[in-house]
């Protein structure tokens, strides 16, 4: 027996020695989305006895878990999130849950300025025979914040791919191991609608063989995707890589010949999506994943020349700002990397930084192009930081444009429905 099995052996513990060692009024950092600790989690709730308002620190909930989803705990936990997902909102619904504004790329480090976590609970995938174990799905803040901890503490899950980039954590920085076998977080294939589709297809004319791109999360960046089949040379800078990656390096359409650092590397921080992904991911050198830090940085995006970042928004007003996390004062999401990527995107030689969205949402009720924000909403995006927004009616160029002009070119690509009266709710506010 090496001496890393060794080692290992005696770092296995069970879950419920694992939450023994969370002391009353410790931070608890877990790593993120596709690698949050589930096991763990799913017990945290039987320790309310003995903690005194923990906090519990991370993004992108998987899962519905007690000790934050029961109004009763919340005295002994308090949930603190830089992205919301809908366990999230359940969580920020009982009086549990708050949200930790931040862009991505430097939110951990300022959070590790401030203060360092207790306990780093994370998941990977099995030791190889080196001693190292890999953060195979996510590094967004997870190497930073294992660094910092006090005391780290890892489930280890058979069915994670071993995947490339900055991800490896050695058995020597490890306290304690506990061993579980469960599936994936999968996120299922969406079909795309005719909405989808047009947008999709409008977003992809401003898109030139040998860009570089980074695509957000949901339907309408899957679309998107789609809609890029007939180029070629595409390259991959990205928060988080996707399905529907996959689709575009079998088809030939991902090469990344043309990019200026990371050449012929899809670069990303997490992954999520099916289990085609995961496999695909799979040892496969053409993968990097890099810590947050690193593949948010705008200065590093802007690096690659015609680099193209593509997000989502739930609405904007008729100057040019963003709203992409918030139903008016109502968290809903979370900031990410959008900022980021769309900083980066601007400063990029010939870069472009494009928002995507529906021209209308609560079945065609409202407008998602508005005279303003709604009340309480959040900035998320300077109207200073955006070249395109693209809805299913067309594009609006903000590039370079008074205010008159992207007020006129906005209520263009706004629904038919809603175009006169933005029109008269823009001279009422002397927009034009």
């Amino acid at each position: 027996m090496n001496k890393y099995i060794e080692a290992y052996n005696s770092k296995k513990v069970s879950i419920e020695e694992a939450l023994s060692v969370i002391r009353p009024d410790d931070e608890v950092i877990t790593s993120i989305g596709p690698l949050e600790p589930m096991e763990i989690m799913s017990r945290l709730h039987t320790i309310r006895d003995k903690v005194n308002k923990i906090k519990i620190w991370n993004g992108l909930n998987m899962g519905v878990y007690d000790f934050c989803s029961k109004s009763e705990m919340r005295d002994n936990y308090e949930l603190r999130s830089w992205f919301y997902s809908a366990p999230t909102r359940k969580a920020q619904g009982v009086g549990i849950a708050s949200y930790e504004p931040g862009n991505l790329h430097n939110i951990f480090i300022r959070k590790l300025q401030e203060k360092s976590p207790n306990i780093f609970i994370g998941t990977v995938a099995p030791m190889d025979k080196h001693g190292y174990f890999r953060f195979s799905l996510s590094v967004v803040y997870e190497k930073e914040c294992f660094e910092a901890a006090d005391i780290v503490i890892l489930e280890v899950n058979p069915n994670l791919p071993q995947v490339h980039g900055d991800t490896e954590i050695h058995i020597s920085d490890v306290d304690y191991i506990v061993e579980i076998d469960r599936p994936l977080p999968e996120l299922p294939k969406t079909k795309i609608s005719e909405v989808n589709k047009k947008i999709g297809e409008n977003v992809a004319s401003l898109v030139n063989d040998g860009d570089t791109i980074q695509l957000g999360i949901g339907q309408i960046p899957d679309a998107v995707a789609m809609s890029f089949m007939s180029k070629k040379d595409l390259g991959i800078h990205t928060e988080m890589i996707s399905n529907s990656i996959v689709d575009l390096v079998e088809a030939g359409v991902i090469t990344g010949k043309k990019k200026n650092i990371n050449k012929g590397k899809i670069v990303g921080t997490f992954a999520l999506g099916s289990k085609r992904l995961y496999d695909f991911m799979d040892n496969n050198p053409s993968i990097r994943l890099m810590r947050g830090s690193y593949v948010n940085d705008p200065y590093v995006i802007a690096q690659n020349d015609n680099m193209v970042s593509i997000n989502t928004a739930l609405e904007v007003d008729l100057t040019g700002q963003v709203c992409s996390e918030s139903i008016g004062s109502l968290h809903f999401s979370g900031t990410g990397g959008q900022n980021d990527f769309s900083e980066g995107a601007i400063h990029s030689k010939n870069g472009r930084s494009i928002i995507a969205l529906h021209s209308t949402a609560k079945k065609g009720t409202i407008s998602t192009i508005r005279p303003c924000l709604s009340q309480g909403a959040v900035v998320t995006l300077s109207r200073n930081n955006i070249d395109y927004i693209v809805t299913e009616y067309g594009i609006a160029n903000l590039k370079a444009k008074t205010v008159k002009e992207r007020v006129d070119s906005l209520i263009s690509i706004a629904h038919p429905n809603f175009r006169e009266e933005l029109e008269k709710e823009a001279i009422g506010l002397s927009l034009k």
